[in-house]
This record gives structure tokens, C-alpha cells and sequence, in this order.
């Protein structure tokens, strides 16, 4: 079965970088993405490496580790709102998916021993 089904941070990369690109096309008229939605999408990386829940990740809506800059938040909450309803045109595969990792459960994070 291809990664992007089985990985569940590599769905999460790509789904992030379909979103950001597309909204980026469309609000700022780039072919590529600009470099602020390109820091954006650098950051939402970072965060995604550095998870504590890694492959158990469940969506940043249902987490309950908010992990982003209170900014980076509301940039990426532009992005979704923007090109979420737009995703099961352009992309369903993407939009199923995460549609469907919306609906499993946060896991509880583990405490650190010592």
C-alpha cells in the first residue's frame, strides 16, 4: 500500500502541504509558494517531527497539546478554512483521510519518568 495511506505523519506532510500551496495559489497568486507560506509550511514540519504522539497523532483540531505559536496557529486555521472545503474537489483522497484521522481519539500523552 502506498505511503500516503500508511504513514500517518507522511499524510499529515503532504495534506499540510496541499492545503498551504493551494491557498497560497489562490490568495497570493504564486505558482510556487511564497515565502511566508513556505515558513509556514517549514514550521507545521518541524512541529510534526518534533510530536509527541508521532504515528498515534491524532489531527492538531482534536489534540490536546497545542504545540504552535499562537501566530503560526491562526495562519494555519486561515489556510484550513480556506482550502479545506476546497480539498474534496481538488484532492479527496487527502480530504477523506484526514476527514477520517479526524475522528480517531487524542491519545493521553505519557508522563516522564524520573
Amino acid at each position: 500500500m502506498p505511503a500516503i495511506f500508511t504513514d500517518r505523519l507522511y499524510r499529515e506532510r503532504t495534506t499540510m502541504e496541499t492545503m498551504i500551496a493551494y491557498y497560497c495559489r489562490h490568495k497570493h497568486g504564486s505558482a510556487t509558494m511564497c515565502p511566508d507560506c513556505q515558513a509556514l509550511y517549514d514550521y507545521a514540519c518541524e512541529r510534526l517531527k518534533r510530536c509527541p504522539f508521532q504515528a498515534e497523532k491524532p489531527t492538531c483540531a482534536n489534540c490536546k497539546v497545542h504545540c504552535y505559536r499562537p501566530e503560526m496557529r491562526q495562519q494555519v486555521k486561515a489556510v484550513m478554512r480556506y482550502s479545506g472545503p476546497r480539498m474534496l474537489t481538488n484532492h479527496p483522497v487527502l480530504a477523506i483521510m484526514h476527514l477520517v484521522d479526524g475522528l480517531r481519539p487524542a491519545p493521553e500523552l505519557k508522563k516522564k519518568q524520573g
